[in-house]
């Protein structure tokens, strides 16, 4: 059994090896892993060597989100600075979801840039793609937790008495509103809209009636001209907040179709052609990328693209099949 005390000291004599004494910078989230980092860095090289640095994506980050890396920062004494991302992120999701490509350049991109030469720490880890790539030392880029999954990095918040804040979008992994929309971001006051206000809003209505759920969000598929909203909340709350949600949600706008998800769906899924023909890829991307955050069973029912100007996916229709 691994000595937690043994390995947070472990961990510090490696930044402390790694980033020379030097002053540093953390792509700072607010979540689990980036918070970890950030006290784990405060702890080795002093609170006058590290700054966080965080992206703001405007409405597609989470207001209780912003709100959070605040009060955390704060409870850290925590040097921090926002930066904004918006427009480079609307950029990168023209063409279809791309997350992994969105953190590696709107993201990370953005936070070197402002690092400005120092080392960059993130809190990637074997709960996520980047964590399984092994790249420990990379590119400015350095990542203390890589060998650690979700649960060994709790056990160490735990231990260095750092209190997470949740967003309440999901209890294991949250992040900003467009991972919710599942085709091209074509037009932002649209596509873009409907992903940044129906998930506001459920969150919202959540936290006013006091619901404690440890998965919500409204996934927005469709073709690019209907936006369908399937709503995600589990547990699954009864039927008088279920109206409460649908209600609320029909005065979005930009949303034409609502659906509460209680019952097993099948997705129908456009893919371009190096995705379609990449099992691996449609694998990750169902099982990985998916599945965590819907609340019902999915199935997908896999479709090749005759849109050439769709770069990843898009979810054009969906079907009950329980």
């Amino acid at each position: 059994m691994v000595n937690i005390k043994n390995e947070v000291n472990d961990i510090l004599e490696e930044i402390r090896k790694t980033s020379q004494g030097k002053e540093i910078v953390v792509a700072f989230s607010g979540g689990l892993d980036s918070t970890v980092v950030s006290a784990l860095a405060i702890k080795d090289l002093g609170r006058e060597k590290v700054e966080a640095i965080t992206v703001s994506f405007g409405e597609y980050s989470y207001d209780k989100g912003l709100k959070n890396i605040q009060d955390i920062s704060r409870a850290l004494d925590l040097k921090l600075k926002i930066v904004q991302g918006k427009k480079e992120q609307e950029r990168l999701l023209k063409k279809g979801p791309a997350c992994n490509k969105c953190t590696r350049i709107a993201k990370l991109g953005r936070v070197k840039k402002e690092a400005s030469g120092r080392l960059v720490l993130t809190g990637s880890n074997q709960s996520d793609t980047w964590g399984k790539r092994g790249l420990k030392l990379y590119n400015g880029f350095y990542t203390p937790l890589l060998e650690l999954n979700k649960e060994e990095i709790r056990k160490i918040a735990d231990y260095l008495g750092v209190k997470i804040l949740q967003i309440g979008e999901n209890k294991f992994r949250e992040g900003c509103k467009l991972k919710h929309l599942l085709k091209p971001l074509a037009t932002s006051h649209y596509h873009g809209q409907a992903a940044a206000e129906a998930n506001e809003l459920l969150l919202s209505i959540l936290e006013e009636e006091g619901y404690e759920s440890v998965l919500a969000n409204v996934k927005i598929i469709g073709p690019l001209n209907k936006n369908i909203g399937l709503v995600n909340v589990s547990p699954l709350p009864e039927e008088k907040l279920k109206g409460k949600i649908i209600e609320e949600l029909k005065k979005v706008k930009t949303l034409e179709q609502i659906e509460f998800l209680d019952k097993p769906i099948k997705l129908i899924i456009k893919a371009n052609k190096g995705q379609f023909d990449n099992q691996h890829s449609r694998y990750w991307l169902e099982k990985g990328r998916l599945q965590p955050d819907f609340s019902v069973p999915i199935e997908v029912e896999w479709l090749l693209t005759s849109n050439k100007s769709l770069s990843t996916f898009q979810v054009i229709d969906y079907k009950i099949i329980g």
